[in-house]
């Protein structure tokens, strides 16, 4: 486990039978305003939200805080009124009319090399056809950071000791299931927030919290229960990663 990275968080809302969307992959807005509460909440508590682009693909959108109270708890503590978010994908394929860009937040974006060279090329030939003007109008992201593995995949352990550098402590992951499982593979995620809510949706292609090809049983990561709360129809789960030393 690397110690010099962010204090790494997944918060997400999911079917009692463990399905965060449909098998359409549809927006998941089955949570409550109490559950969307404790979403901000955790988001308010972070220097930075990573999440995939199939997760911002299927939304349009993310969580900015909207709490006065949460933005002026962070002015109190000498933060920035909105977290960074961060976009992680290989292609950097993205919609720029989409309401994320035009949300007042701070953008990053992690990819490849040719990820990065796809997004500076596309801003190229917007100002090219639109004019150098463009430039200032377009959904740019504040950072483009390039971590890349041998194989061109993103190096996600080498991301998030730069993060550190950039005095990112605290680190919320909002999704998807690919993102977590490759977190939860290389031991960067050190608790869990799972909000179970009351519905069923099936589906054998329904995305859920941890996908990719899985964990064997004994190899499976271990997780500890801290706390476990019940509002109305919701149960809220907060689980920390169990460490071989622990």
């Amino acid at each position: 486990m690397l110690q010099d990275r962010p204090h790494t968080t997944v918060v997400l809302a999911m079917s009692a039978d463990g399905k965060i969307a449909d098998f359409k992959r549809s927006p998941a807005r089955f949570g409550s305003k109490v559950d969307k509460a404790h979403l901000e909440k955790q988001i308010a508590a972070s220097d930075a939200v990573l999440f995939g682009a199939g997760t911002l693909h299927a939304y349009g959108t993310t969580l900015p805080l909207s709490n006065p109270t949460l933005v002026e708890l962070r002015a109190q503590a000498g933060k920035p009124p909105q977290p960074v978010y961060i976009v992680t994908t290989h292609s950097a394929n993205l919609n720029p009319e989409i309401k994320f860009f035009k949300q007042p937040v701070r953008r990053w974006l992690l990819t490849t090399t040719s990820g990065a060279l796809s997004c500076k090329e596309r801003l190229q030939t917007l100002s090219s056809t639109l004019g150098t003007g463009v430039q200032k109008c377009l959904p740019e992201f504040e950072q483009i950071l390039v971590f890349e593995t041998p194989t061109r995949e993103i190096d996600i352990p080498a991301a998030l000791k730069h993060l550190a550098t950039l005095h990112i402590t605290r680190l919320v992951v909002l999704g998807g299931g690919e993102l977590v499982a490759s977190l939860l593979g290389l031991d960067l995620i050190d608790e869990l927030w799972l909000t179970i809510c009351p519905l069923i949706l099936g589906g054998n292609t329904a995305p859920t919290p941890v996908d990719g090809k899985g964990f064997l049983s004994d190899l499976a990561p271990k997780l500890q229960l801290l706390e476990v709360h019940t509002v109305e129809q919701e149960v809220f789960l907060h689980y920390r990663l169990q460490r071989p030393a622990d």
